[in-house]
């Protein structure tokens, strides 16, 4: 069985040397072969200038494909894996025309995981950790209002006037302000057009408290299904969001106002041009520590009084083994593969696994990514 890793990319390179340096037989195909070389070139010459083609004609049932590419190459490649009865993992959202190929990836026994990386991907694991806990505890009632936040950033570890700083292209993140979100406050849905109408403080239960700007992030309410909550259950509040340092909201004021003009051809070209400017403003110094918060809560209440409340929390930043984001987003990708080639993930379309053995390993595993990882328990 072959893993075909597409893309070495900043995010992707931790993962990758994971799968390489405990023995799997790993081909690395890049668009710039040279890129790919300075990443993993220490570890192996099986390094293939990427081409879809040239990919398919190498495939073979069994094997995994991973894209670490971006977004719209997703689909095709597991289209491609499908008709060669191999398996794929991203750590990408799961797509709509991602989840259409579930049936097709059945019939041959396939699998196309996703959502296995940082958000989405460990936050699904702790947030499954959570519910399955809740559920046995003594305090699990169907009649129970609950609470549930995910809230994860990437922030500098060393603060700047602009509150924020780049590990790859600004574009994205420019674009994603323009998104529309939709979530639960206080037992209703609450749709909002732009994040910053929506931004709130969050103090995240650190060994030292500290506080956080979040504002909801994309549709969360179909993960209210994906983490097995009844739909009968009362749930005054359920949302995944994303977390920024304290002051970003003032310091981001200016691009908000302008992202809200841009229209057009035009408007894509500013978009451009502003990501440009950022990427050459805030951008990380080479060696420059990044930081990674994430916190994943469930609380419930009976009769107004908290009888569960527990946060999963961790907190890592860049070091000698390079950036957080970095280990955060490809080592559970690399995850992901060895249980696909373990057969431990179930065949069509899915995201980051649920099953309690595989949500310890994982963990386990987390935990030696971060700096500080733990199970706040906010009743006891």
């Amino acid at each position: 069985m072959t893993i075909h890793w597409c893309g070495t990319g900043l995010s992707a390179i931790p993962g990758l040397r994971k799968l390489i340096e405990a023995g799997h037989d790993v081909t690395v195909w890049n668009r710039t072969v040279q890129k790919a070389q300075a990443a993993v070139g220490d570890l192996t010459d099986r390094i293939e200038p990427f081409d879809i083609d040239a990919l398919g004609a190498r495939l073979e049932a069994g094997d995994a494909v991973i894209s670490m590419l971006p977004g719209d190459w997703h689909v095709p490649l597991a289209e491609l894996a499908i008709s060669k009865r191999a398996h794929f993992v991203s750590s990408s959202y799961i797509a709509p025309e991602m989840r259409a190929l579930d049936d097709a990836a059945r019939e041959p026994g396939v699998c196309l995981v996703n959502e296995v990386g940082l958000d989405p991907g460990i936050d699904h694991v702790m947030a499954h950790w959570l519910v399955a806990d809740y559920r046995a505890s003594a305090a699990f009632d169907a009649g129970n209002a609950l609470s549930f936040k995910s809230y994860c950033g990437g922030v500098p570890k060393i603060s700047n006037a602009f509150r924020y700083k780049f590990s790859w292209s600004p574009l994205g993140v420019l674009k994603a302000l323009r998104s529309p979100s939709r979530s639960i406050r206080d037992y209703s849905e609450l749709n909002v057009a732009r994040p910053w109408d929506a931004i709130t403080s969050y103090t995240a239960p650190l060994p030292q408290a500290e506080a956080f700007e979040v504002y909801p992030n994309r549709d969360s309410l179909p993960f209210m299904a994906d983490y097995d909550f009844d739909p009968a259950w009362p749930v005054r509040e359920f949302v995944r969001g994303t977390l920024r340092l304290n002051g970003w909201k003032d310091a981001w004021a200016p691009v908000f106002t302008e992202i809200e003009t841009l229209q057009g051809a035009a408007g894509e070209a500013r978009l451009q041009e502003m990501s440009d400017q950022f990427w050459a403003e805030n951008a990380y110094d080479q060696g420059e520590p990044d930081r990674v918060i994430l916190c994943v809560a469930l609380k419930a209440e009976k009769d107004g009084s908290p009888v569960y409340h527990k946060t999963y929390v961790m907190d890592a930043w860049g070091d000698a083994r390079g950036t957080a984001m970095a280990r955060l987003v490809s080592v559970p990708v690399a995850l992901a593969v060895e249980a696909v080639l373990n057969r431990e993930i179930q065949v069509g379309v899915t995201a980051a696994p649920s099953d309690p053995k595989l949500v310890a390993r994982w963990m386990d595993t987390v935990g030696t990514l971060g700096q500080h990882l733990q199970i706040v328990d906010h009743h006891s």
